[in-house]
């Protein structure tokens, strides 16, 4: 969660959880005392505090004999996180919420020296970002492989909270592949789902930071903990360094990340389930339907097939999958073994992009166009069929425009401008030529519909 210096403003993301964004490796048993300093050693110097500031314009109106006159004032705040560095030459990976609209970002690193930092690309599915310095001889993590660690296993918790200098905690990993939603509602056809969950204390502050392992190698981004009050209160959760590595990489290479696709919608595999399909075994993911011309299509699987492993690994949760398709890249085969009729088998399966294909998806071809100074990204064919409408536009980031100014949140999705239901591209664009006032009609996904009166100055 981003630390308000000034005023602290808490983010809730579930009427029963508060999930504030927070921001070792040893598999060989021993019965000597376990020595953390090593690996905090190895990492503190390459954990960074991030802060951010933000100018917030306000309007007001001023009565002069009669006539109301509008006016703008303007304040600016800042938030912190955490960072971890990963190339000697000034790239780092944090959180996307640490940095997302940011007028300006400084990074200060563990031995005091402020640099000004720009950010290279974000993926909001996955809450993750990497910005650049201009430095040389910097200090980095080792990528660890998160698939290898256990339950149960010693880890370190390395952050800023609460505008500390860099600060170690200590716990265990509690579980893996946990499906929280913490990152659904934000307009992606694939919201990461899978974190591992640690009992290392992670206070606000510390999103971003790093999780590693007694070999001092990154495992994980420490992202969510799970709070009533805003404060650490027994678990947090982070992204598995795998995914971090490849999303990491996709940014660095290619401005954006490459999602692979399987092309099914799945179901786990319980007592009910089995006993309304007839599935002998509890184990596995049902597979509902599977998308035309999609990757799994293709390969041969159809509708009441049940997975049972991808690449050897035994698959029997949505967070699993999830995990693996993170992990992976348009072009990538996998290794899927499947049940059919009490039959098993086993086929290689060609992942595929959004475009139906292995090319590399470049950041223009996401339909990103701007106005009043904000990004948009017209719905998608599958958003526009399970939102129910018939075109809608996502407002992917409003920076100092007048929706934010009215307190619209990114992922508003816009159906209607002045009560146009037909609403189209050349509209929202047309809008940079428009003046006084504007009606926007349109919903937050899972919410229901609300006007704005949008004031154009």
């Amino acid at each position: 969660m981003r630390t308000l210096i000034k005023k602290t403003i808490p983010f809730v993301i579930s009427t029963f959880l508060l999930f504030n964004f927070a921001s070792c490796q040893n598999n060989t048993t021993t019965t000597s005392p376990i020595d953390f300093t090593q690996a905090a050693e190895h990492t503190i110097h390459a954990v960074v505090h991030i802060q951010c500031e933000y100018a917030q314009q306000t309007n007001f109106y001023e009565d002069f004999f009669g006539f109301l006159i509008p006016h703008q004032r303007s304040r600016t705040y800042q938030t912190s996180g955490s960072g971890v560095i990963i190339s000697n030459d000034g790239f780092i990976v944090t959180n996307n919420h640490v940095v997302q609209d940011a007028d300006s970002i400084q990074v200060i690193l563990n031995d005091k020296r402020r640099y000004k930092a720009t950010i290279v690309g974000n993926d909001p599915s996955a809450d993750l970002a990497v910005i650049k310095i201009d430095a040389k001889d910097l200090p980095t993590i080792e990528f660890g492989d998160s698939d290898k660690t256990k339950i149960g296993q010693w880890v370190l918790a390395v952050g800023n909270p609460f505008n500390l200098t860099s600060t170690v905690t200590a716990g265990i990993i509690s579980a893996k592949a946990r499906d929280l939603n913490i990152l659904g509602n934000k307009m992606n056809d694939n919201p990461l789902k899978s974190f591992i969950q640690t009992d290392a204390a992670v206070n606000p502050g510390n999103s971003g930071g790093a999780l590693v392992d007694l070999d001092g190698k990154l495992i994980g981004i420490n992202t969510a903990i799970a709070s009533n009050t805003g404060s650490y209160a027994g678990y947090s959760f982070a992204i598995p360094s795998n995914i971090v590595k490849k999303i990491t990489k996709d940014i660095m290479s290619y401005g954006t990340t490459q999602i692979a696709y399987l092309g099914v919608n799945i179901a786990e595999v319980d007592s009910r389930l089995a006993e309304n399909k007839g599935i002998k075994r509890i184990k596995g993911l049902y597979i509902a339907s599977v998308n035309e011309n999609g990757a799994a299509q293709k390969a041969g699987l159809k509708e009441g097939d049940i997975i049972l492993k991808i690449n050897n690994r035994e698959i029997n949760s949505n967070s699993e999958l999830n995990e693996i398709l993170s992990q992976s890249s348009p072009g990538d085969k996998l290794s899927v073994k499947y049940e059919r009729e009490n039959s098993t088998k086993e086929i290689t399966c060609l992942l595929l992009n959004e475009m139906g294909n292995t090319s590399i998806v470049k950041p223009e071809e996401k339909n990103i166009f701007t106005a009043l100074n904000s990004e948009f990204r017209e719905l998608t064919s599958k958003e526009k069929k399970e939102f129910r409408v018939r075109n809608g536009f996502v407002l992917e980031n409003l920076a100092n425009s007048p929706f934010s100014r009215l307190g619209i949140k990114k992922g508003f999705v816009i159906t209607s401008i002045d009560r146009n239901p037909n609403t189209s591209k050349e509209d929202i664009k047309a809008l940079n030529s428009r003046k006084g006032k504007i009606i926007i009609e349109g919903f937050y996904p899972n919410d229901y519909r609300t006007y704005y009166y949008v004031l154009v100055l």
